[in-house]
């Protein structure tokens, strides 16, 4: 473009160009092509394509939760509560009300008739109405015959597995020996239904009777589906009524009640947080791609300097150059919106149908106009962000650069007004982000790193740069004019630097706290932790238990408490619903939680506020609570709380705070009771056995067997299993996390591309140069090899740094446990940081290399 372009078809002066003349002028700009953006548009439209994405896959699966919401949840309504069974009155109120149906879950073990196998099972008991809603499918017999025949059961494939039996053969559950009549293929309530750890088992109430399992106290799950009339289970709000008049004439029992408007609080909770943090990875690639759209626009003035300072010399404004490249600029941000919108709207389809069927329901892809606008603006303010600064610095260029070199740019910083608002678009992001986050608090810290990462780097790069522009040149020639890139105006150094940098901390950071994790979970935790846990050990059985391990295993140290369930119902006067806790701490209102009393401080804790009670204590009832959960609620010493236990409410006045030791794995409770609280109510025990070091494994085995023999009603968890089986769930998690944390170092990767696509001129310049002077291509090649690799390693040394100290704050601060640094995790940080860098470099210098010198000159 000329500057005869601006003034053609018009005798106005450029000063006063109308907005539709200078939109013109800037659209006929772009009619050269889009060469130099491309870069440009596909970091915008990475981080939106991934946001878009992430955003459309959870309404999918929200969607898919509504939709289905009477399926998952087994009917309309559900009541649901530990230890007591519905009494004759409440169950007279359920039916009056709709169409019921009782199931009983509990975690029991299956032995073969021998007793020599057995495996820890989810035990269903249901009636002839369930399910309300959906079909259970099987193998074999049809369901309901299966549970009708005499001790029928229906059975996960994996248990006859384990326990090497076949459809048709028996198998031991407490006191009864059960039939194996089909095995389980889908369950429609699975999703609804609690954490499960053991292959499920459906008998019938019948059978669960004659397996002696259900006594005082022990850990049954009773709950209570309810298939409403048509005229009140209709629409949304006559359930959310219904569930409301519920509450109030039920406001005693205990119940813990949903409806199929969110089936799974704690399902919905997890799909919530997981948008939140790809969401948030998403808008990291974003800011790391913001380092290459500021570069490409940069390119893209350095290009126009020429064609800016003749606009200024036929007497356009400033204002009206940074329009007419402002609008350009939009235009093809807007492209890059449009292709990372079409891709997040065509992925989840590709993914649902790929990987649809591994999922717990059915997830039905719908756009949502609301993900779609939030991925489009967050695309727009990010561009917008990194794009006026540059801009405003273009506006300022003089008529007279005309007349200089093009290696002696001017120093410039833009107008106050650009400046403001460049703030300003930041803040609007900062608030947008806020505003679309679940938790503020983490939102902010996500921010305040992100600003950090920035800082740090590109503080990091202006000082590599200042350094190799003082550092004496050595004798080596290529080291030489390596150093000398390093330093030089206009250089890769900041670029490579804040694009590696800034993608490779937070690789390090994930795979340093995965190493800490499973470090944890399999190397630490074993050495200090039980060997068993015993549930539902009955009080009479204490000492017959206690000569039982003495005998089998010598030495062993065998602990137990009380263990009841129940729910905090009110703090401090206020109903427990109407407490507002982030969502770290919500799970401690969110149905049961087990209780017990102690007339000591528990093994694994310590006291750190108030005075515990004595021995003999017989006064008002008194709780215990933990120290980080107390601060969330906002209680402390002196507070009362109630808890629903066994269908009545107990309120109990907080005594004293411990901070706990989770990670131990000794017997600890969120709230421990005097004893003369909860000692009345029928309980059993919990219990650990925790064998001497060396204990040969068939001794630790052969103590499992034998408690399962001796008490049929007890169930026995090895703690090494449910270590390795959560380290299996852990990575999983981390590998997903791993590669949703990629997606920011292929943005960092598209940065470094961009970079190398911004230097190519000078750098071809700069070849030519040498050539002329004798340089051979090799040195030319080895020169540009070694600026690479000392860019790459002095980024991934800075992002192992600060990648490791995100992860230790993650780590010890926030997950508390002791952090764990894997060298092995630093060394594939630094390949990845050295391959990508020599990739792109190796790429770039061929073309420099393949430079003619007569015909690059010729255009100089």
């Amino acid at each position: 473009m000329t500057s005869t372009a601006i003034v053609s078809g018009s005798s106005r002066p450029a000063s006063r160009l109308s907005t539709g003349r200078m939109l013109g002028i800037a659209l006929r700009e772009l009619r050269a092509g889009l060469s130099g953006f491309y870069i440009f548009m596909a970091c915008v439209a990475l981080g939106v394509a991934v946001i878009a994405t992430v955003s459309t896959l959870s309404d999918a699966l929200r969607d898919g939760f509504e939709r289905q919401g009477e399926i998952i949840l087994g009917g309309d309504v559900t009541f649901a509560r530990m230890h007591a069974r519905a009494t004759d009155a409440e169950r007279a109120w359920f039916e009056a009300r709709g169409r019921m149906s009782e199931t009983a879950t509990l975690r029991t073990m299956a032995r073969s008739l021998d007793g020599n196998e057995q495996a820890l099972v989810e035990l269903k008991a249901v009636d002839a109405a369930y399910p309300l809603a959906g079909e259970v499918e099987v193998n074999g017999a049809a369901f309901a015959e299966a549970l009708n025949a005499e001790n029928g059961a229906v059975a996960d494939p994996v248990l006859l597995s384990q326990l090497g039996l076949e459809v048709g053969d028996r198998m031991r559950v407490g006191d009864a020996e059960v039939v194996v009549r089909a095995t389980l293929v889908n369950e429609p309530d699975a999703v609804a239904d609690r954490l499960t750890y053991g292959p499920r088992v459906f008998v019938s109430h019948v059978t669960l009777a004659k397996t002696g399992l259900v006594q005082p106290g022990t850990l049954v799950r009773w709950r209570y589906a309810l298939k409403l009339p048509s005229e009140q289970g209709g629409a949304p709000q006559d359930v959310g009524a219904f569930r409301t008049m519920a509450k109030s004439e039920l406001a005693q029992s205990g119940f813990v009640i949903g409806d199929r408007r969110d089936p799974s609080p704690q399902v919905t909770r997890t799909l919530d947080r997981l948008r939140q943090f790809l969401t948030f990875l998403g808008l990291a690639a974003l800011l790391v791609g913001g380092v290459g759209i500021a570069s490409a626009v940069a390119t893209f003035i350095e290009r126009r300097r020429n064609v800016i300072a003749t606009m200024k010399t036929v007497g356009a404004t400033s204002r009206t150059v940074l329009l007419i490249f402002l609008v350009q600029v939009l235009a093809i941000a807007l492209i890059g919106v449009a292709v990372g919108l079409a891709v997040g709207l065509t992925a989840p389809r590709l993914l649902v149908s790929l990987y649809g069927d591994q999922l717990p329901i059915k997830a039905e892809v719908a756009y949502s106009a609301a993900s779609i606008v939030a991925s489009a603006v967050y695309g727009v303010l990010v561009a917008l962000l990194f794009t006026l600064w540059p801009l405003g610095r273009a506006e300022l260029i003089k008529p007279s650069v005309l007349f200089r070199d093009e290696v002696a740019p001017e120093a410039v910083w833009p107008r106050p007004q650009i400046i403001a608002l460049t703030l300003f678009i930041a803040a609007l992001l900062l608030g947008f982000v806020l505003m679309m986050a679940e938790s503020t608090r983490i939102a902010l810290y996500f921010c305040g790193a992100l600003v950090l990462v920035f800082a740090v780097f590109t503080a990091l790069g202006s000082l590599v740069t200042w350094l190799a522009r003082r550092v004496p040149r050595p004798k080596w020639p290529e080291l030489a004019l390596a150093i000398g890139n390093i330093g030089a105006p206009g250089g890769l150094t900041r670029s490579v630097v804040v694009s590696l940098g800034s993608g490779l901390s937070l690789l390090v950071a994930v795979a340093l706290a995965d190493a800490s994790l499973v470090n944890e979970l399999t190397s630490r935790l074993p050495q200090k932790a039980p060997s068993y846990f015993l549930l539902d050990v009955p009080k009479t059985s204490s000492e017959d238990l206690s000569r039982l391990v003495e005998q089998e295993a010598p030495g062993a140290h065998l602990v137990e408490a009380p263990m009841l369930r129940g729910r905090l119902v009110e703090m401090k006067g206020i109903k427990a619903e109407e407490f507002k806790l982030p969502p770290e701490a919500q799970w401690v209102l969110n149905g049961d939680r087990g209780l017990t009393y102690s007339a000591t401080l528990p093994e694994g804790s310590s006291l750190v506020d108030g005075e515990w009670w004595p021995a003999d204590y017989d006064g008002e009832p008194l709780v215990s609570f933990e120290r980080d959960l107390a601060r969330h609620l906002g209680i402390g010493i002196g507070d009362q709380v109630t808890v629903n236990v066994l269908g009545r409410n107990l309120t109990a006045r907080i005594a004293n705070l411990r901070e706990v030791k989770w990670e131990s794995l000794t017997l600890n409770f969120v709230m421990v009771f005097s004893p003369n609280a909860l000692k009345g109510a029928p309980h059993n025990l919990l219990a650990t056995v925790s064998l001497l070091p060396g204990t040969p494994v068939a001794t630790e085995a052969q103590l499992g067997r034998a408690v399962g023999k001796a008490f049929p009603a007890v169930t026995v968890i090895r703690v090494k299993d449910a270590l390795n089986a959560a380290t299996a769930i852990l990575e999983k998690v981390m590998v997903a996390v791993r590669v949703a944390g990629a997606v920011t170092l292929i943005a960092g990767a598209l940065v470094l591309a961009g970079a190398l696509a911004t230097a190519q001129r000078r750098r071809v310049l700069e070849a030519v140069v040498l050539k002329v002077l004798g340089a051979t291509r090799r040195r030319v090649l080895v020169s540009h090899a070694v600026e690479y690799l000392l860019l790459a390693v002095v980024a991934a040394l800075f992002a192992v740094g600060l990648g490791a100290f995100a992860a230790w704050i993650a780590v010890q601060e926030v997950m508390k446990i002791p952090f764990s640094f894997s060298l092995d995790a630093v060394m594939k940080a630094l390949a990845v940081a050295v391959g990508l860098v020599l990739a792109f470099g190796a790429f770039g210098t061929w073309a420099v290399l393949r430079a003619k010198p007569a015909q690059t000159l010729r255009s100089q």
